[in-house]
């Protein structure tokens, strides 16, 4: 029997003997029990000769009984249902080929409501003080099969007619609005609308108490926010962002949304950060929920981004659907673009995308690994999915999109991305039939240009200097364990020489080329030794390497101010990379840091922040006693911008003064500034005792938290003792995140024990777990002791998926010792699963290139004297 059934082990795809074309769906989900019974009548096209239909199904009893398949009048059952779990398929065997053509295919099944936050799952709340379960679906990438036996692949398209059988007095919701309810004693019969034709994966329903927010866009589309009962007046930020982003997509795509309605609804157990479901949106609470008086700007920020990305995919994902998950980069990466240019559109004031370049830099530090993947990457079996959910497929493939506008133009682009919209509307494409309605569009070789982007990994460092006249450059690709790799682009390289007039732009195509400037050289307000600056305003995904002739012009540009915000950001983020590389000298990266010091913008500041971190972690393993130097270097770096800002915010300041502020106070308190911390132990102190006080704002909360944190040792713990309270009686995600963030910045291990036990414990949701795995400098080696310890527990509590792999990258990437990179390799050698493969290879990857760096600045000659210089310099 095992042998028939070979043919369809380990294949990436179901075979294609036949192909589904409706869905009608039963469900009743008992939500005491925690499990589900179901019945599905498939109407299926057989286009082949097969006595087999094969689909998928995983963790589900299918009753062979139950199973027939009906085609003109003629009733054929199944002879044998073979479930076969590694594949999570189900072969289903009939006596006789089955005749062409259209026939109904019906089963009965039945399942557990899991507790991994994917398939259909329980996710719990409290009402009235009792705990509650309701019912919740998340399908992508390849978890429907966990709920009904389906064609589990996006390109398996079908329409959805779907009834649910549920207690009377519970909010059922679906894609589709309610067609007819019928109540019959304490159960009612949920009939919804038949569905537009969809994938699998975006198919879904939740079932619990809700109140809701409604509002209808300008075209009458009705759109609800749906939350916790008592929550409601929360979601009236993401219902008014979601109202005018409707018919901003409409314009933008040219094309209509195309269902009925749009249902947008919390879940208090969510995995990822939000689900474009059609039709009815899921997120967890933190990127939905907004509370004026207790959610921060930062958080206000995340909740618009996150729902005008969400809404994008009903267009670019849902309309319009990847044909397989190699593709999945379009899907994200357009939604994670397009997010920005519907946020800027709304809150202009936001300068939202001159913080875009946080996406582009979390995209450039994963793709400058060897462990990297190309944006488009194959994918052969549904485990490998969860990994490619990464900074690739979303910010790299966000950042060549913007690279390609910014090239294109931006109405050549819009155009033709309306007509993408248009012609693959209700069916599948991929990426290459993006390009070629692109490169129909406008005239440009898209196809060559941008294969060298998405099919090739990895990224060029541009190397340039001026040698009589001519500006000459030389691409490499660039990795941060200071290698050269052989990949080759094609580079849309921009420049400027000495004011923003005087620009250029062209493709380099091949390894080095050299440019005439002289017009440029001839034409610049400061004639003589110009700046010029690559890759103007950072829309290029490449790193510039400059000489140190144009570097020193660079850093006199910097403090003369005569440089763009984007351009300031770019020049600091490849300097800090150069460094870690190994290309560049600590020093000089200091160097470029200490000019930096009169900065106002809140996305540059924020990167200087960031990358301070960095870099007194890794001086504190190279050079430990320059420790207190570097740290004291850092804080006299940032009270300027600190003292202007205060702690106070000032009537009508800007949302990014408000999220500034609390990133620059949790510095200063991260290195160990004795007044910022005695300050922010006194507003905790007053908060404690009056949570409404305006002496601390939710967006200081955090670098409050974080400076408490500071100064609690086991022999002082009522800091940690406070705020574990504070955790308990708050209800509010955003600040329950706040606190375990800041819990794991004690400088005491023995706390830090005790914090990561507490993220285990049942009062903490495993959603949330992650967000307290930062842990200090001093507590690395305690937590990478308790994930062995933990392993079984958490691989059983997170089976796959990414909030797994968290646990793994979190822990492992901040060492910087070839031992400890052999150690976390000894210890995972027989634990590895493909599904955690990538992440342990890019962490340890990260392991060694911290290790090279140590060894490097370790080797750097005049390294104490420009720390203690640049420490006392008077200004």
């Amino acid at each position: 029997m095992e042998n028939k059934y070979d043919q369809f082990k380990g294949q990436p795809r179901l075979p294609k003997f036949v192909v589904p074309k409706r869905y009608n769906l039963r469900l009743k989900p008992d939500l005491v029990t925690c499990k589900f019974a179901g019945s599905v009548d498939i109407s299926i096209d057989v286009v082949s000769d097969t006595k087999f239909i094969v689909l998928n199904a995983a963790e589900l009893s299918v009753d062979p009984k139950a199973v027939h398949f009906k085609s003109s009048n003629k009733v054929f059952e199944a002879l044998e249902v073979g479930l076969i779990e590694e594949d999570e398929i189900v072969v289903l065997e009939f006596g006789q080929s089955l005749p062409l053509g259209v026939g109904v295919l019906s089963m009965a099944f039945e399942g557990t409501l899991n507790d991994r936050m994917k398939g259909l799952y329980r996710s719990t709340y409290e009402h009235n003080g009792e705990k509650r379960n309701m019912a919740v679906t998340q399908f992508e990438p390849a978890d429907a099969r966990r709920c009904f036996p389906c064609w589990d692949e996006p390109a398996c398209k079908a329409t959805f007619k779907i009834t649910l059988e549920v207690p009377s007095e519970l909010v059922a919701l679906s894609n589709m609005p309610v067609e007819e309810e019928k109540v019959t004693g304490n159960l009612k019969t949920v009939h919804y609308q038949e569905s537009p034709i969809m994938s699998t994966y975006l198919v879904a329903f939740v079932v619990g108490l809700f109140d809701y927010v409604e509002d209808h866009t300008s075209d009458g589309i009705p759109v609800r926010v749906y939350c916790q009962v008592g929550k409601a007046n929360q979601g009236n930020f993401a219902l008014h962002v979601a109202v005018k982003t409707l018919p901003l997509f409409k314009e933008y795509f040219g094309a209509p949304y195309s269902l009925p309605k749009l249902d947008m609804i919390a879940i208090p157990d969510f995995a990822a950060g939000a689900m474009e479901n059609y039709g009815l949106v899921t997120y967890r609470e933190t990127a939905l929920l907004y509370d004026d008086k207790h959610s921060a700007a930062a958080n206000k920020q995340r909740v618009a981004t996150v729902v005008a990305h969400e809404l994008a995919h009903q267009w670019f994902g849902n309309l319009v659907t990847m044909e397989w998950w190699t593709h999945l980069w379009l899907n994200e990466g357009f939604a994670t673009w397009v997010s920005y240019l519907a946020t800027d559109s709304l809150f202009p004031e936001w300068k939202i995308w001159t913080q875009f370049l946080e996406e582009a830099t979390e995209g450039l530090r994963l793709d400058g690994l060897a462990e990297s993947h190309p944006i488009e990457v194959d994918i052969n079996h549904a485990g490998e999915i969860d990994e490619i959910f990464d900074a690739i497929s979303y910010r790299k493939g966000a950042s060549v999109i913007r690279m390609l506008q910014s090239y294109l133009g931006p109405e050549s682009f819009q155009r033709a991305l309306a007509s993408y919209i248009k012609r693959y509307a209700c069916s599948n494409a991929k990426t290459e039939d993006l390009w070629s309605v692109l490169q129909e569009e406008s005239g440009e070789p898209v196809n060559k240009l941008m294969n060298s982007w998405t099919k090739q990994q990895g990224y060029p460092v541009v190397s340039v200097k001026i040698e009589d006249q001519k500006l000459e450059c030389e691409q490499t690709q660039f990795l941060l364990s200071g290698s050269h790799g052989d990949g080759q682009w094609i580079v849309p390289l921009t420049l400027c020489c000495g004011s923003y007039e005087a620009r250029k732009s062209f493709l380099m195509q091949e390894k080095s080329e050299a440019l005439d400037v002289k017009d440029l050289l001839g034409s610049s307000s400061s004639k003589g030794n110009p700046w010029i600056k690559v890759n103007v305003d950072q829309t290029g995904f490449y790193r510039v390497k400059y000489d140190d002739k144009l570097s020193a012009r660079l850093r006199h540009a910097i403090e003369s101010k005569c440089l763009s915000t984007n351009d300031k950001y770019g020049i600091l983020d490849d300097s800090y990379a150069l460094s870690m590389a190994c290309h560049q000298s600590l020093s000089s990266l200091l160097a470029l840091m200490a000019s930096f010091r009169e900065e106002l913008d809140y996305t540059v500041l924020s990167n200087l922040i960031s990358i301070s971190y960095k870099v007194s972690r890794i001086a504190a393993d190279a050079v430990p006693d320059l420790q207190n130097h570097i740290k004291l270097f850092f804080i006299n770096l940032f009270q300027l911008s600190a003292e202007r800002l205060g702690w106070d915010p000032k009537q009508g300041e800007s949302h990014l003064d408000a999220m500034l502020r609390g990133e620059l106070l949790n510095a200063l308190a991260a290195f160990g500034h004795y007044e910022t911390i005695n300050e922010a132990i006194r507003r905790f102190h007053i908060f404690l005792n009056d949570r409404n006080t305006a002496v601390l704002p939710p967006d200081l909360r955090r670098a409050v938290y974080v400076a408490v944190m500071q100064r609690v040792n086991k022999s002082d713990r009522s800091g940690f003792e406070a705020l574990l309270r504070v955790y308990r009686e708050t209800d509010l995600s955003q600040e329950k995140t706040r606190i375990l963030g800041a819990l794991a910045s004690c400088r005491d291990p023995e706390i830090i024990l005790e914090v990561l036990n507490f993220l285990l414990c049942s009062e903490v949701r495993s959603q949330d777990c992650v967000f307290g795995l930062a842990v200090s400098f001093e507590g690395r080696e305690i937590a990478w002791k308790w994930l062995q310890d933990k392993w079984d527990h958490i691989h059983k509590t997170y089976g796959s998926g990414f909030l797994l792999t968290r646990f793994i990258s979190a822990t492992v990437s901040p060492f910087a010792s070839y031992e400890k990179a052999k150690e976390v390799e000894e210890f995972f050698a027989s634990r590895t699963k493909p599904y955690i493969a990538r992440t342990l290879k890019q962490s340890m990857e990260r392991v060694h290139i911290n290790a090279n760096w140590v060894k490097s600045i370790q080797n750097e000659k005049n390294l104490s004297e420009a720390v203690t210089e640049l420490t006392y310099r008077k200004y």
